[in-house]
Order: C-alpha cells, then sequence, then structure tokens
C-alpha cells in the first residue's frame, strides 16, 4: 500500500467520510496477505471489510461495470458474457439467459421478460469463497476481484455462515433499470 496521508479520523485523504476503509482494494495489500494468511482466513477477513464499507454504487450496471470487464470477455457456452447481457436488454433468447448466466455465478433475481420495455434485470453475482467466477478473475491475475466488484454493485447481500453453511456473498447488479 502507498504511503497516503491521513486525515484526522485516520483514513488516507479523499476517503468519504461514513464509509470505512477496504485495504483490500488494494492489490499489491491483497496479495501480501494472501502471501502470509491461509485462503479461506483471507476471505473472512475480505468478506468483513467488504460488508462493513457496503456497496460502492459506482457503476451498478452490469454492461459497464469496470471490475467486469475481464468478466464481459469470457466465453462460456459459445457465448460472452457482453453478448448475454446485450440479448437480456435486447430481449432476445430470453429461455437461456438463466443458463448463460449461471456459468460465470450470476443468478437472474428479477427482469421484465416483455417483447417491448427495459428489462429491468437484477443479476446478483456470486462473491462467495467458492464462486464460479473466481478461478476466470484469479487466473487473469485479479486477486482481490470481490473488493472491486464491490465497489461498483448497487447493492451487498451477505449471508453470515451456519454450522452447515459457509458464507454466501452477492454483488447485486442491474441491467437497463428503469429512469
Amino acid at each position: 500500500m502507498t504511503n497516503k496521508k491521513l486525515h484526522s479520523a485516520g483514513k488516507p485523504e479523499g476517503t468519504p467520510a461514513g464509509r470505512p476503509e477496504n485495504p483490500f482494494l488494494d492489490g499489491d495489500f491483497y496479495n501480501r496477505v494472501r502471501d502470509y494468511t491461509e485462503r479461506d482466513a483471507t476471505f473472512s477477513k475480505e468478506l468483513k471489510a467488504i460488508a462493513d464499507r457496503g456497496a460502492g454504487k459506482q457503476s451498478t450496471d452490469a454492461r459497464f461495470a469496470p471490475s467486469l470487464d475481464f468478466l464481459r470477455g469470457v466465453v462460456k457456452k459459445g457465448v460472452s458474457l457482453n453478448d448475454m447481457l446485450e440479448r437480456i436488454v435486447q430481449g432476445t433468447e430470453s429461455g437461456l439467459w438463466e443458463a448463460w448466466l449461471a456459468a460465470y455465478g450470476i443468478e437472474l433475481r428479477g427482469v421484465s421478460y416483455g417483447k417491448t420495455g427495459p428489462r429491468n434485470a437484477r443479476l446478483a453475482l456470486d462473491i462467495s469463497l467458492n464462486a464460479k467466477a473466481n478461478p476466470l478473475f484469479s487466473n487473469a491475475g485479479m486477486r482481490n476481484w470481490r473488493s472491486l466488484v464491490a465497489e461498483d454493485c448497487a447493492q451487498l447481500q451477505v449471508e453470515k455462515p451456519t454450522v452447515e453453511t459457509a458464507a454466501k456473498a452477492y454483488a447485486i447488479f442491474f441491467l437497463d433499470a428503469a429512469e
């Protein structure tokens, strides 16, 4: 992490008041933590930082979110995620949307299937420990992708672990949202 001047609250200058800092946004910091900490422990720390900071709402449309640039170019089942998102917006091939998105670990949580008008789709990207997108981002060298995605998404949904289940977390994006 670079040396930044701190303001009176102990956060780097330029950090908005009211939002806790997420040190995992810094890729170098993330890599250093991963070098010395087990995978599950690193995930738990990052997920806590994400939940504390909340959704950044910087680019809530999945077609334009910078954190999803790499993922939009990945081809699964013969189609890129970018093409799938455009097909959803256009309203074509609606019977295939959910299966296409599932290949990336994305759930279609709500959508208008009408032939005309906006889709108003709500997409939930799994950012949990064993998310389908994890190997895609990791192989591209984006190990802190969860924190980056959380800065762009409109909402976060974090479910605490239970005795029977692991922690689940989702970053919620929109497509063609109503104005």
